[in-house]
């Protein structure tokens, strides 16, 4: 009986890592496609974008139903607590990983007949380049129980924010320079904080894996690089 037991425990919690798969490659998806709409000024496949958020949601919600039950019926300790909190916090970052990507095809509507400045779309793709490829592989560390991959997601942050304050400055320059850019130019910026934002929930999830792995939270100050908000451009 007892292995019963232990055999239908094993197969929830692998549930919850399925769970995880699925919000994740939605995720990857969804901010892929919210970028596309932005760059394509598709006002259609931003509508898509928007409306697909809904599915990660739902994932989150059956995930958190999910646990809650496991901890009421299992009483887990040790282990699979941590498990099953780490899955929870993980859960967290992708359904906010999935508004930003949304927040990011809402743009795309904003300005769908606006002609981009070709540098910044440039420079903006690569950005997001970055924090999709930092969103797969910290997924693949969770799923493989990687902690060393995820400590290489998290370390490599910077990476992000630098690319942040190189747009950010770029895009202020071209608002000073020609006040009919104002408005394109306002919305590129909030693009561009919202893939910032999808490095951090990444960050998060990179700390998440090594704590799941190594019971223990990562000690080292956290690599930032953002200095934006104390960044002021002086016309000459």
């Amino acid at each position: 009986m007892h292995e019963h037991i232990v055999k239908s425990f094993d197969q929830e919690l692998q549930l919850l890592d399925k769970k995880i798969a699925q919000m994740g490659g939605l995720a990857e998806r969804l901010l892929a496609q919210g970028f596309d709409a932005l760059e394509q000024r598709d006002p259609k496949l931003a509508e898509a974008a928007v409306a697909s958020d809904r599915m990660i949601d739902q994932l989150e919600r059956e995930l958190q139903e999910q646990t809650i039950l496991m901890i009421a019926r299992r009483q887990p300790m040790a282990n699979d607590l941590r498990h099953i909190m780490t899955v929870l916090k993980i859960a967290g970052d992708l359904e906010r990983t999935g508004d930003l990507a949304k927040n990011i095809a809402k743009r795309a509507l904003a300005v769908s007949g606006e002609n981009h400045p070709k540098p910044l779309m440039t420079g903006l793709k690569h950005m997001n380049d970055l924090a999709m490829g930092q969103l797969h592989d910290v997924l693949d560390a969770f799923a493989d129980r990687d902690a060393d991959k995820a400590l290489m997601v998290w370390r490599h942050d910077e990476r992000i924010d630098a690319m942040y304050n190189s747009l950010f400055r770029e895009l202020l320059t071209y608002m000073m320079e020609d006040p009919r850019n104002i408005g394109l130019c306002t919305h590129l910026l909030f693009g561009a904080k919202n893939i910032e934002r999808v490095g951090d929930h990444t960050t998060n999830i990179a700390e998440n894996v090594y704590y799941l792995v190594h019971g223990r939270a990562l000690t080292d100050d956290r690599p930032k690089s953002d200095d934006t908000s104390s960044t002021l451009i002086r016309k000459e």
